[in-house]
């Protein structure tokens, strides 16, 4: 079984994250922010990895260190529950359209960590989400599951719109970049031998 659970404990956060990378989306979320427990949902079902995730925060000061924090935890569980990495399919890449909006995700599950983001939104927050979080919430993932990441918005209708279709392309990704090749289902994917 690919899983794994992930508990950090802060000043700040207190977070469990589990996953299953052969699950079917199932999902748990419960940061105390609606809007990301919303794109969360978004990950999990789309990338049919199932995902538990329970954070309580410093939300009296602001979303900041949740998001961050839930990234962090969520990245490791899914770099600690890919293990070796033998069979993935490594690399993967999604054109996400949601209406008038379109967000492309490439990533390499390569062990070395890296985030490209373009994608810029034209207002400051979405209900009381603040949008630059976006972003942080990315880079703690990315550096965490060690994968290189490269989200860009081509353009966008709306800010919800683009939020979301940030999270949908990297989890159509994720899948397809997570999955067992059936044709190298006992390679590392690396002629290196080891990623």
């Amino acid at each position: 079984m690919r899983t794994a659970t992930i508990s950090r404990q802060t000043n700040e956060t207190s977070i469990t994250v589990s996953v299953n990378l052969d699950g079917t989306g199932a999902h748990t979320m419960a940061t105390g922010i609606g809007f990301f427990d919303h794109m969360l949902e978004q990950l999990s079902r789309h990338s049919l990895i199932d995902m538990d995730v329970q954070c309580g925060g410093d939300l009296h000061i602001d979303f900041h260190h949740s998001v961050e924090d839930v990234g962090i935890a969520l990245g490791q569980s899914i770099r600690e529950a890919l293990g070796d990495k033998k069979g993935i399919r490594r690399y993967a890449s999604s054109d996400l359209p949601m209406d008038g909006t379109l967000t492309r995700a490439a990533l390499d599950v390569s062990g070395r960590p890296f985030l490209v983001f373009k994608a810029e939104f034209d207002r400051p927050k979405i209900g009381e989400f603040d949008t630059e979080l976006f972003r942080e919430f990315w880079q703690a993932f990315a550096m965490n599951a060690g994968i290189t990441l490269h989200l860009e918005n081509f353009y966008f209708d709306n800010n919800h719109h683009l939020a979301e279709s940030m999270f949908k392309a990297v989890a159509r990704a994720l899948r397809e970049a997570v999955e067992i090749d059936p044709r190298a289902a006992d390679r590392v994917p690396s002629t290196k031998g080891t990623l």
